[in-house]
């Protein structure tokens, strides 16, 4: 147990899965890594496949390059760039305003598009590595919800995206599954088994709730459930089904996923917001732009070194009195700025569990206004202190709702992602609030990104029967299962 651990009374260590980079040179320069030779896996070569996840977040808008061992699948990254969108080019006159940022950032098809395009031509030459020849895949989503009336308003900015891929010069193929074998590389054809199973929409075996979209930001809670899968290969925790996926961004996503087979079935979703409450308190303070500023604009690892914690959870608490986090209202078509529809959220059996600031983020002003107080009173080192408290209690809030509605299956794994959930001591603090809960409990970096890496193997068929990534905790690869399930269909 760590010092600091000692201090606040927490419990074991946090287990992180961090990002590991490696040159696109490294690899292939190395045929065989520690894990395939001598490990079962046949001894053949290992094989990288080459994904990008390209996101469009109310924050920041990046382009994160990741290589995958299809022997062992751990995931490696090979650039990550990131942008701030509040950079992205003002609508042009004739141009058609389709939705905006949580912050009021109004955005186009064409703005949206060239930023996209110039974040993955930056990514791809920060990689070292050729679009046309070297990229096998790319999977765009975005965070950017609040400001569409509807959740299929969404799909406006998808398509922005992919126009924006399509000028960095991806081609259509590499934006959509595969129909046969013949689509795909002879370097990959060896990895896919799509004459075996197809795909049926289930993502890391999770189905998503059934009949129309109950949230906008549907996606991104698949994604990030995926990637924190992936990147717990990283580590001894098997985050496999049963399990609860919590994403910090800007905005707040997330799956409460049971334990079904051979597929899982999502029965809840979190949604609202999250990293828009501690940019908000940074807002607060005289060292950001009232409009445009960030805590990423702030943090290092050195700020909380003169924190006063025991002050910081008073804080926390008075923070929290402005924050809304309860089981959706069904009379609300909007919750935390989000689009929702409970009603079709109730016939898919899932629940839906928001986190609010005021009335759709009424009373941000105030959060501002506390801020500044906090900043005034204590400092900037005891108020990145308090956001960790924040984010801390934020999830506890989160799944006491859960609990309450008994939708978290017995031995459920925990996994946790985004800048406003993974940062400072956040980990530490989120781990007292939640011990003797689960099962286990993992902090990922990046979960986007590797929820897309995962997400491009899905939908091309491109299992890993060795060390799946699907499936139930402590239980084989369910390739015969899955067979078996579509063969009735």
């Amino acid at each position: 147990m760590s010092f600091i651990s000692k201090i606040f009374g927490l419990g074991p260590k946090p287990v992180i899965a961090k990002s590991k980079f490696k040159k696109f040179e490294s690899l292939k320069s190395s045929p065989f890594s520690a894990k395939t030779a001598g490990s079962g896996y046949k001894m053949r070569p290992d094989e990288y496949y080459i994904t990008a996840s390209v996101e469009l977040g109310n924050t920041t808008t990046k382009c994160i390059i990741c290589a995958t061992n299809l022997n062992t699948s751990e995931s490696y990254l090979l650039s990550k760039v990131v942008n701030m969108t509040r950079d992205i080019r003002p609508p042009k006159p004739k141009e058609e305003v389709f939705g905006k940022t949580v912050w009021g950032i109004e955005l186009s098809k064409e703005s949206v598009s060239e930023l996209v395009r110039d974040t993955v031509i930056e990514a791809a030459k920060e990689a070292h590595i050729n679009i046309e020849d070297d990229l096998d895949f790319v999977v765009r989503s975005t965070g950017v919800t609040a400001g569409f009336a509807t959740p299929e308003e969404s799909g406006k900015l998808i398509i922005a995206l992919a126009n924006g891929c399509l000028d960095a010069g991806v081609a259509p193929r590499k934006m959509a599954p595969a129909m046969s074998i013949d689509n795909f590389p002879d370097r990959l054809k060896d990895y896919t088994l799509l004459d075996k199973v197809m795909f049926d929409g289930a993502v890391v075996s999770v189905l998503p709730p059934k009949g129309e979209e109950v949230v906008s930001n549907e996606m991104e809670g698949e994604l990030v459930t995926a990637g924190i899968k992936l990147g717990a290969k990283w580590t001894k925790v098997d985050y496999r089904n049963p399990c609860v996926s919590i994403d910090f961004g800007s905005t707040l996503a997330g799956r409460v996923v049971n334990d079904d087979e051979p597929y899982a079935h999502t029965v809840g979703n979190f949604l609202g917001l999250a990293g828009v409450i501690a940019d908000s308190l940074v807002r607060g303070t005289d060292k950001v732009d009232k409009k445009g500023g960030a805590a990423i604009d702030l943090y290092s690892k050195d700020i909380l070194k003169k924190a006063d914690w025991k002050h910081a959870k008073v804080n926390a608490e008075k923070v929290h009195k402005i924050i809304d986090i309860r089981k959706i209202p069904m009379d609300r078509n909007r919750f935390g700025t989000v689009p929702v529809k409970p009603e079709a959220a109730q016939k898919a059996g899932t629940c839906l569990i928001g986190c609010d600031v005021g009335e759709n983020g009424d009373r941000i002003p105030d959060l501002i206004s506390l801020g500044e107080e906090l900043y005034k009173n204590d400092g900037l080192p005891t108020l990145f202190a308090t956001m960790d408290h924040v984010s801390a209690i934020i999830v506890k809030r989160l799944l006491d709702v859960a609990f309450n509605e008994n939708i978290i299956a017995p031995g459920s794994a925990l996994g946790i992602t985004g800048r406003a959930g993974i940062t400072g001591k956040k980990p530490e603090l989120i781990l007292e609030y939640t011990k003797d809960k689960f099962k286990d409990c993992v902090f990922v970096s990046d979960g986007l990104a590797l929820g897309s890496a995962i997400m491009a193997r899905c939908m091309n068929s491109m299992g890993t029967i060795k060390v799946p990534v699907g499936g139930k905790q402590g239980g084989p690869c369910i390739l015969a299962a899955r067979k078996k399930l579509q063969q009735k269909k």
